[in-house]
């Protein structure tokens, strides 16, 4: 009988001894995971935190970058927005894109909704867009609109977000190409004066 008692004691602590050894490699790989979790979870909350700040819309400026430091234009808009033109480009393509960036310079949150202008084609494909730009050619009395693909999506910034006071938005749109001769035209965009600006390329 005792034979046996110790036999099963053996086993009893044995088995005890498995159970936390198992149970202790349980927990410190959960706690790795844990740490690991919270990690990304605080990277993921700091990310969402700064995309956050940024109070513009989608980068989807086209082209190479161009040089802020570069001002061709700065054109006031309403309620302190300021729109800054660094590039007027003429590619080979046969369009000619601007490049440049809308400045929050006011107090309160701008919505950007008239930036799509009026024309119902662009205003239903592209709101919140700088859709509604316009060149104008004075000297070969025509106005060009922004090009736009086989959907009616225009070539240009879209998605754009309410612009936060002291904030910035890249923005691009890109227009049919006036002839090499032109070298000079007007542009528009809704709610902001009219500016002049020479092509290069």
């Amino acid at each position: 009988m005792s034979i046996r008692r110790t036999t099963k004691s053996r086993r009893v602590v044995a088995a005890a001894s498995m159970a936390a050894a198992l149970a202790l490699v349980v927990t410190g790989c959960g706690g790795d995971d844990g740490d690991k979790a919270n990690g990304a979870g605080t990277s993921s909350s700091s990310k969402s935190s700064e995309e956050g700040d940024k109070g513009s819309g989608d980068d989807t400026a086209a082209g190479d970058k161009v040089d802020p430091n570069v001002k061709l234009a700065e054109v006031k808009g309403q309620n302190g927005v300021l729109l800054v033109v660094n590039e007027v480009k003429r590619d080979s393509g046969g369009f000619v894109t601007v490049q440049g960036e809308i400045k929050n310079e006011g107090d309160k949150a701008v919505n950007p909704a008239a930036w799509a202008g009026s024309e119902s084609v662009i205003v239903r494909k592209n709101l919140n867009s700088v859709g509604g730009a316009t060149l104008v050619d004075k000297a070969g009395k025509k106005r060009y609109y922004i090009l736009r693909d086989t959907d009616g999506r225009c070539l240009c910034t879209t998605g754009i977000r309410p612009l936060l006071p002291g904030k910035s938005l890249p923005v691009f749109m890109q227009f049919p190409a006036p002839p090499d001769t032109t070298t000079e035209v007007d542009l528009s965009l809704p709610t902001f004066a009219t500016t002049s600006l020479k092509i290069s390329g």
